[in-house]
């Protein structure tokens, strides 16, 4: 039987599963890091197959190479799948390097940064001993690369989105997005991953990734979303998830679960659909979720389904509070409608969490006070802020290049350290000391840290993981 090793490779915390944002957890205030779903679901795809599947998450449970050439040296794998971020990708392609002088075998990595790249790019990276670059949903191809390499099934220009080795070089297959139907996966494969390692990040809770859809209509300049995933929203069937929550549930123990989606409300009927389905289901009251939104669409009713379902708290990309930059970075939103989106959401009892961005190229000391002015009125319950990252293919990095901000091809950044020389009237050094004084004068205020701890002074588990995020907040910026 063939052996397929799936694996994160050893290092900095990256949200390794998301190809839209890719979070530097390690460099982050308040984000953690979600389970490994990507390998979890090639994993179940491989096994169906009839492969020999090992899945390992080694940045996450904080292994060490020496731990990996154990493990490859014990598996002996036939072939290696590595899941890669714009941040890490020449780390990880070296780690690779590393491994293959020890055990050869057949070498793929998959990774939003390879979506139908410019491939005179590739020489920027040191890939002799990579056989494919997967740029697309690696769910959907994995199956079908295992069978090309490893039984000589099949062929590779007939496998949408990668980039494969031919004759000593790297040619395209199409680049097709938002084809593939998340119906026809299976679950991923739980019992091979640490589910342990993946906690909601109050309790401490074990907390699953559940995939509800692809996609997003929306045109924001700096999102990688209708890049790679198309501007269509694909579902998932309403049974489908709830038959993963069950399962979850009662095979594993787990009660708290991540809805993964572009954005989980933008189609209100059929978000309102999933929460009725877990009201009237014998789950009701044993499980809570968190999701995703825009502030568009966005109503009342919908939020009062979400609340009373379980869900525990909203992420919301806000972005701005300058409505000059909503409109160049093509949010579909204003000022208004984000502080009326918060305002509905906090009405429902619905704890928020609130993204915001600075540093996009046209922005001054100005523009960039209004998004703190911002995030004072809405007074979420919890922010990240990011630095502007024009990744390859956004509209934000050809604005970057009109401006004459564009740094490097931008492998190796993130929105911690974007490939960026500034904005026009901004150094990178003054936008980085602005996103830390916006962070430190947020969650250091008086009202704030009373407010956490005194409302979960019977939770000590809860005031503990404040404390610990709140220490990992002054580490990373004073």
């Amino acid at each position: 039987m063939n052996k397929i090793m799936l694996l994160y490779p050893p290092g900095q915390l990256l949200q390794r599963s998301e190809d839209r944002a890719q979070c530097n957890i390690t460099e982050s205030a308040a984000n953690s890091v979600h389970a490994c779903n990507d390998l979890g679901y090639c994993a179940a795809v491989l096994l169906k197959k009839g492969y020999e599947v090992f899945l390992r998450d080694y940045q996450t449970q904080r292994a060490s190479f020496e731990d990996v050439v154990k493990d490859v040296e014990s598996f002996k794998p036939d072939m290696i799948a590595l899941s890669t971020t714009n941040t890490s990708v020449k780390d990880d392609l070296d780690f690779l390097s590393r491994v293959n002088e020890i055990h050869k075998c057949i070498s793929v990595i998959k990774g939003a940064v390879f979506y139908d790249i410019d491939l005179s790019l590739l020489s920027l990276l040191n890939l002799d001993c990579i056989s494919c670059l997967i740029g697309c949903e690696m769910e959907f191809v994995i199956g079908k690369l295992a069978d090309y390499y490893l039984r000589n099934e099949g062929e590779l220009s007939d496998i949408n989105g990668i980039i494969y080795k031919q004759g000593g070089e790297f040619v395209k297959s199409p680049f097709i997005c938002g084809q593939n139907d998340l119906n026809l996966l299976p679950f991923p494969a739980r019992e091979l991953m640490n589910n342990s390692l993946y906690v909601r990040p109050d309790t401490g809770e074990p907390m699953a990734t559940i995939q509800t859809g692809l996609g997003c209509p929306a045109n924001c300049v700096y999102c990688l979303t209708p890049v790679i995933s198309g501007r269509s929203v694909r579902k998932r069937d309403v049974e489908s998830i709830y038959k993963e929550l069950e399962e979850c549930y009662n095979k594993f123990g787990i009660r708290n679960f991540f809805f993964k989606a572009d954005t989980f409300t933008v189609d209100e009927e059929y978000a309102s659909a999933v929460c009725e389905r877990i009201i009237n289901s014998p789950l009701y009251g044993k499980i809570e979720f968190t999701v995703n939104s825009r502030v568009k669409p966005l109503s009342a009713e919908l939020l009062e389904k979400l609340k009373k379902a379980g869900c525990f708290t909203i992420a919301v990309g806000f972005e701005s509070g300058n409505d000059e930059t909503l409109k160049k970075i093509k949010k579909g939103a204003t000022v208004e409608d984000n502080l009326r989106a918060a305002e509905m959401i906090k009405q429902a009892g619905i704890p928020l969490f609130g993204f915001f961005m600075l540093g996009f190229p046209w922005e001054t000391k100005e523009m960039i006070k209004d998004t703190e002015r911002l995030i004072h009125k809405i007074n979420p319950d919890f922010i990240e802020v990011h630095i502007a990252m024009p990744f390859y293919g956004t509209g934000l990095y050809e604005l970057c290049k009109e401006y004459g901000v564009l740094g490097d091809s931008g492998f190796g950044h993130d929105y911690y350290s974007p490939n960026t020389t500034g904005t026009v009237s901004l150094t990178a050094k003054e936008i980085e000391k602005l996103k830390k004084g916006i962070l430190l004068r947020f969650y250091l205020r008086p009202s704030y840290v009373f407010k956490k701890i005194f409302g979960s002074l019977n939770k000590p588990k809860v005031i503990g993981n404040y404390v610990r995020y709140g220490l990992r907040l002054l580490k990373k910026n004073i």
